[in-house]
């Protein structure tokens, strides 16, 4: 059945207004209704009531959403990312690495690879350099930044898990993991996905213990998911990432307000 567009637009924005005002059980009720006419939820409105607290935490964001949400915004995502929000994760990765005396690495994938921010702060690095996006614009963005060897379109877990051509001795995920809450199918398929030795590089973003309740994530104020560390270290343990290199980082602003979270390096044990 065709999805109207048009009533869900009006759904979404009674819904956004409603949230605004700071009537969540009203914004809720609206929400619904937009998941109703929209199941595949390209509004993203399952993770909107996850962030106020009017509906389940779902496991991660929904993908027709994140790849609407990029290809929107494509023209200027760059602008907005790194001008407005301050994000400077890419830069982090080779110099975190160096720290390590961790060098050269012949195969990288670069999941949600975006642009190519981290794609261009590592190409020197290694040989051969592959990204994977949801968006098709954003792709067309990487591609003309002219560092990546080959570029794929679809989801970074997916994508990662059906991977059976030569493994790689880096994988980065510098702007992933905001985007899911279970974390288990996506270390499970990077550990199978790398080298012996292999290093796995990712950042995540934290809310303080006392807000997460029994759950080990949670969809945070702004859309985007926070994990718990003792989940994040769990997970790496349970598929033989080893921890190599953890920092607190501030991610992003947001609002003018730092958005804290860690730099993660693990590498698949030998």
């Amino acid at each position: 059945m065709p999805v109207d567009d048009e009533k869900v637009s009006r759904a979404y924005n009674r819904g956004l207004r409603h949230e605004k005002a700071g009537k969540f059980a009203l914004a809720a009720k609206a929400y619904r209704a937009c998941l109703e006419l929209d199941p595949d939820d390209f509004g993203g409105v399952s993770v909107r009531l996850a962030s106020i607290g009017e509906g389940p935490q779902p496991d991660a964001a929904p993908a027709a959403y994140v790849a609407t949400l990029f290809d929107q915004h494509a023209d200027v995502f760059d602008d907005i990312l790194v001008e407005q929000l301050g994000y400077a994760v890419p830069l982090m990765v080779p110099d975190r690495l160096t720290a390590l005396n961790l060098g050269h690495f012949p195969r990288m994938l670069d999941l949600g690879c975006g642009t190519g921010l981290t794609g261009a702060a590592m190409r020197e690095r290694t040989e051969t350099l592959i990204g994977v996006d949801l968006s098709e614009a954003i792709l067309g963005l990487a591609d003309e930044r002219g560092c990546y060897d080959d570029l794929y379109l679809g989801e970074a877990v997916a994508f990662v898990q059906g991977w059976d051509e030569a493994p790689f001795d880096l994988i980065t995920a510098t702007d992933v993991l905001p985007y899911l809450g279970l974390l288990e199918p996506l270390f499970e398929a990077v550990s199978k996905a790398l080298n012996a030795g292999g290093v796995f590089v990712f950042s995540t973003e934290t809310l303080s213990d006392d807000v997460f309740g029994a759950r080990d994530w949670k969809v945070g104020p702004h859309q985007r998911f926070h994990h718990r560390l003792r989940y994040v270290e769990a997970a790496l343990n349970s598929v033989a990432l080893q921890m190599l290199h953890i920092e607190v980082i501030v991610v992003r602003t947001d609002e003018g307000e730092p958005q804290h979270g860690h730099l993660v390096a693990a590498r698949k044990a030998l």
